[in-house]
């Protein structure tokens, strides 16, 4: 066996706040079990108690996030950049042994800020970036523009962003975020930090790779999906047509009820969001089940007839495609989002047309044969696990990336890719 390595994962949260940290802190106890040191290091509280209870060693600030920060002018300080974070951070990879020891970060932008880039470059350590949203390139996080529901295509700091309110709630706000994000390029130089992105789709490597910095490499690596295997299913053909997630306009969830009143079937909801309000008032045929948690989303797939994605923006990895796949139920999705790839049209599942109802009334109307929901639903179950996506294959995929991005930096030139930038360098990620 080869020597355990240190790994330092930063994130936003020491508490799971969605898929990004659930991610990130599986990967922590995969590693922890396979004999490595795992460190998390996060801004704001609590703390998992999944990470206690595998003995993960946690460093939180206690922050709060910036929408828990009670002060509006110190949140936005502290997006801009998180000084206590920095330092703390700095003294924690100063501690750390240099030989076998490399940083991992999987988001920033809630808590943490650019500043982190700092201690990490000081520390000499390599380090990796995983892109689970897209606040390393646009200053929104999505490209997308939340005013408007449409993925937006302007150039990421241009004259056109700059005076685009994209943003979901103020155009102060989106202000805010264009000055950080500068920050974030031209002064802290976060982007160049990382000569390693780990991409989690192909069709979000497509839309990252013109973006990341000249001479960082990408890797596709899929994220771990906690699934059970429950065999095929028994009565594929029961159930309801359900919506998995947050209710808001950006995940099609209008798109959703439209299509199924035009296809006069009952749209079931899993989840909750700012527009339930609205939808039970727009639908009232609509069933609305409102939050679960993950092992009553999982029954409520299980029972579901098909599961519609019908996201409007690009996504990364929707783990929740993959779950119901897992569990062997066909997904009807949108064409211009992540989720796509893993769906064969007509074959595990149906694409449509992005915020189409009409085209998605087609696809559900498609789902009212017996047969073909039955057919798709066990080609959904055999593709899943005919190479499943556990947490072991995916701790074995992310070691074996750190064990070459250690080959390649010899501790005597560990951060070339940072320590030296060409003159051209703040604009090879415009």
């Amino acid at each position: 066996m080869t020597e355990p390595l240190t790994v330092v994962i930063c994130f936003d949260h020491a508490a799971i706040t969605g898929g990004q940290a659930k991610v990130a802190f599986d990967s922590a106890v995969g590693l922890k079990h396979q004999g490595h040191r795992p460190i998390v290091f996060a801004a704001a509280g609590p703390v998992s108690p999944q990470l206690e209870a595998h003995g993960i060693e946690t460093i939180c600030l206690d922050q709060k996030d910036l929408v828990g920060n009670p002060s509006k002018i110190a949140a936005a300080i502290q997006g801009v950049w998180n000084v206590p974070a920095a330092k703390a951070l700095g003294e924690l990879l100063a501690s750390l042994p240099r030989e076998r020891t490399i940083v991992h970060v999987h988001g920033w932008a809630k808590a943490l800020s650019p500043s982190i880039a700092g201690p990490i470059v000081r520390s000499g350590l390599p380090a990796v970036y995983t892109i689970h949203e897209y606040f390393q390139f646009c200053p929104n996080g999505g490209f997308y523009n939340y005013q408007h529901h449409h993925v937006c295509k302007l150039k990421p700091l241009s004259a056109a962003c700059w005076t685009t309110n994209c943003d979901s709630r103020t155009a102060a706000r989106k202000v805010w975020r264009n000055v950080r994000l500068t920050v974030a390029k031209h002064v802290a130089h976060l982007p160049e930090v990382f000569a390693d992105y780990i991409t989690i789709s192909d069709f979000q490597q497509d839309i990252v790779a013109p973006l990341v910095p000249e001479g960082a490499r990408l890797h596709r690596i899929d994220n771990p999906v906690s699934v059970p295997d429950l065999g095929p299913k028994l009565d594929p053909t029961a159930g309801d047509i359900i919506f998995v997630g947050r209710l808001s306009p950006e995940k099609g969830a209008f798109v959703f009820a439209e299509a199924a009143r035009k296809a006069a079937l009952r749209p079931t909801y899993v989840g909750d969001g700012p527009i339930a309000a609205e939808i039970a008032a727009r639908y009232p045929e609509a069933r609305l089940l409102g939050w679960k948690d993950a092992a009553g989303v999982q029954a409520a797939m299980r029972a579901a007839r098909a599961l519609v994605f019908p996201s409007l923006w690009y996504e990364g990895q929707p783990l929740t495609v993959l779950e119901a796949k897992g569990l062997g139920v066909p997904i009807v999705v949108s064409d211009a989002c992540a989720g796509r790839e893993e769906v064969g049209e007509g074959v595990t599942g149906l694409w449509f047309r992005s915020d189409d109802s009409d085209d998605l009334a087609r696809a559900l109307i498609r789902l009212r044969d017996d047969a073909t929901v039955a057919a798709m639903s066990k080609a959904a179950y055999e593709a899943y696990w005919r190479d499943p996506l556990t947490l072991d294959r995916h701790v074995g995929r992310i070691t074996a990336l750190y064990e070459e991005v250690l080959a390649r930096a010899p501790q005597a030139e560990m951060a070339p890719f940072r320590a030296h930038k060409p003159k051209n360098w703040a604009t090879t990620t415009a």
